[in-house]
């Protein structure tokens, strides 16, 4: 009953991976739909907070899941591929059990660690704990979901994922942006009323917003922890429905199911090293968190005069108070961070989707299949997010204008530049996830291990000397960043080629994406210029005018992007099977001799 790997188990990779970009993809529109509005109701001090809540909670929800979906999705890939269906089920019943306890843990870790953070953190400020509590019960109902997920991803179906995703993205955007909304006006029209906010008294409109952010920030968390409730009640009921499509017969003819404390035991092999990679890169955030926000309450305490020029404009705008500079900057940076992860996170599907068909083929020692799937995820990476990073850093100024500078005028003007350093680099943080997956598939998780300890170290380093000098403050954190992926992707890179033994087809992997990319971004600047000078003539709000430059600008770059990929033959039959009516678009340019 042993399942043979075949040549198709590629492209089912891509058309997993398409799901789950697809799903990732509408899961970021909602997420920027969310934010924007967000951002502009509870302001850049707000979301402060809304990320500093965010700080904590993202390293221990790591440790909590702790590599464990990865470990669940590789050994049911593996008894899958060789027809031990009772192993399967028996992985599903020992991960599920596992992910409610470490996801009490994680919850309770968050509760014990909230005081302590909001702290330190701040310096003696605990505005950040509403936030805090209110995402903690998130890390219990994610690592539930994440037993499922992991489930599904081993038997190569990416939908429950996708589906449960986007339910809680909608859930995010609905229930958290009304909760949010609906504190700011309460404490509003009670101050208008009565002079006070929530029962404290307030002397004036800046300093009853200043106490309704903290509040705010936690309504609006308390939508994304709903939202992990919804999606883990959709993944129970599809289960029960649909159940894993393993049949009797398979049941059957499966060799009897191994012990499932032998099962724990690999699992958490397996894990432990993911754990530790995944606890390191969370507590390096963590750690960088403090250390950049600790930073900037320093220079603002060294260096007033200097913070005063760069930021007067834009913390008079906002009305921040004083003792608010340091998250207002905090939060500039947060909001540039937002759009940093789109694309990274989109192309993680091609990581996820690729790992049971890497795991499959290492267990059957089929290296073509091996050799031809890191080439297909390196090339799809660079394909994606060559263009997009490049778009994004040469339009990151009426990007930032357009969503964030009617209720924010002049934050956009100190976030446009840390987003062009991170729209420059976003192909190489895209790398990260999908190499890192694939050495996870080949069963050396030891290796990201030891380059996060690098990469750790290089990133907490510059950003400690860089954020501390007043002409550089929160742009140094943008550079200890990019330094950080360059040593990480880089030797985790270089190692899965020398492990592996793969041979990288540069040309198209590399050399002929870059050319078309420079391509489409010189389009967008010339087309973006362009805009800019004629369309206030044709327009009369700014925000069309912004809005007309950037469609413009993304439409006409796309379409070179696309023409001269044809022309370079960079496209593939492989590529274009995974859009709807593929295999009919391919015919047509194969006459004309345009695919690669």
């Amino acid at each position: 009953m042993k399942r043979k790997f075949s040549a198709a188990d590629s492209q089912t990779m891509l058309g997993g991976a398409m799901v789950l970009t697809m799903s990732i993809a509408l899961v970021k529109i909602i997420g920027l739909v969310y934010k924007l509005p967000l951002a502009n109701a509870i302001t850049v001090e707000g979301m402060g907070y809304f990320h500093s809540a965010y700080e904590i909670y993202l390293p221990i929800l790591a440790i909590a899941i702790a590599g464990l979906p990865i470990a669940v999705s590789r050994m049911v890939s593996q008894r899958y591929s060789t027809g031990r269906f009772h192993d399967v089920r028996a992985i599903r019943h020992v991960a599920r059990r596992l992910y409610w306890f470490t996801g009490g843990v994680g919850t309770l870790l968050i509760i014990l660690l909230a005081y302590p953070y909001a702290y330190y953190s701040s310096s003696g400020g605990l505005e950040s704990l509403p936030a805090i509590f209110a995402i903690a019960p998130t890390v219990f109902f994610c690592c539930a979901m994440a037993a499922y997920r992991g489930y599904y991803e081993g038997m190569r179906n990416m939908v429950p994922t996708a589906a449960s995703q986007v339910i809680e993205a909608l859930c995010k955007l609905v229930i958290g942006l009304a909760l949010a909304i609906l504190v700011m006006r309460i404490g509003q029209n009670e101050f208008a009323a009565h002079g006070t906010v929530f029962g404290r008294a307030a002397d004036c409109i800046d300093t009853a917003n200043s106490m309704l952010y903290p509040w705010a920030a936690a309504a609006a968390i308390m939508g994304i922890t709903l939202g992990s409730i919804f999606g883990l009640i959709y993944l129970w009921a599809r289960f029960r429905k649909h159940g894993d499509g393993i049949t009797p017969e398979q049941l059957r003819l499966s060799p009897p199911p191994e012990r499932k404390r032998k099962l724990l035991r690999e699992m958490f092999v397996m894990a432990i090293p993911m754990v530790i990679s995944s606890s390191i890169l969370n507590l390096t955030n963590f750690i960088d968190a403090f250390i950049v926000q600790r930073q900037l309450r320093t220079l603002l305490l060294n260096h007033p005069e200097t913070i005063e020029n760069i930021y007067g404009a834009a913390f008079a705008s906002a009305g921040t108070l004083p003792e608010n500079r340091a998250i207002y900057i905090w939060g500039v940076y947060s909001i540039a961070m937002t759009f940093r992860t789109l694309i990274p996170t989109v192309i993680a599907a091609l990581g996820v989707s690729s790992l049971p068909v890497i795991a499959a083929a290492w267990e059957q020692r089929r290296r073509d299949t091996i050799q031809h799937t890191i080439n297909t995820v390196l090339r799809m990476t660079m394909m994606i997010a060559l263009p997009a990073g490049f778009g994004m850093a040469v339009l990151a100024r009426p990007i930032m204008e357009l969503f964030y500078g009617r209720n924010n005028p002049g934050m956009y003007v100190h976030a446009a530049p840390i987003l062009v350093i991170f729209g420059i680099f976003t192909a190489l943080m895209a790398l990260s996830m999908p190499v890192v997956n694939i050495l996870q598939g080949i069963g050396r998780m030891d290796i990201p291990v030891k380059t996060l300890i690098a990469g750790m170290f290089v990133k907490i380093g510059v950003n400690y000397f860089l954020v501390r000098n007043p002409y550089i403050n929160i742009a140094g954190a943008a550079v200890g960043t990019v330094l950080f992926f360059i040593v990480v992707v880089g030797i985790n890179l270089f190692m899965l080629l020398r492990v592996t033994k793969t041979k990288v087809k540069i040309n198209s992997v590399l050399i002929k994406p870059l050319f078309c990319a420079c391509l489409s971004a010189a389009t967008a600047w010339l087309m973006s210029s362009l805009a800019a000078r004629l369309l206030p003539g044709m327009l009369d709000s700014t925000r069309m005018v912004l809005l007309g430059q950037i469609v413009l600008a993304t439409g006409f770059a796309a379409a070179v992007y696309g023409i001269s990929m044809l022309f370079t033959r960079a496209v593939g039959e492989e590529d274009l099977q995974m859009l709807p009516g593929g295999k009919k678009i391919a015919k047509v340019l194969a006459k004309f001799k345009l695919l690669g």
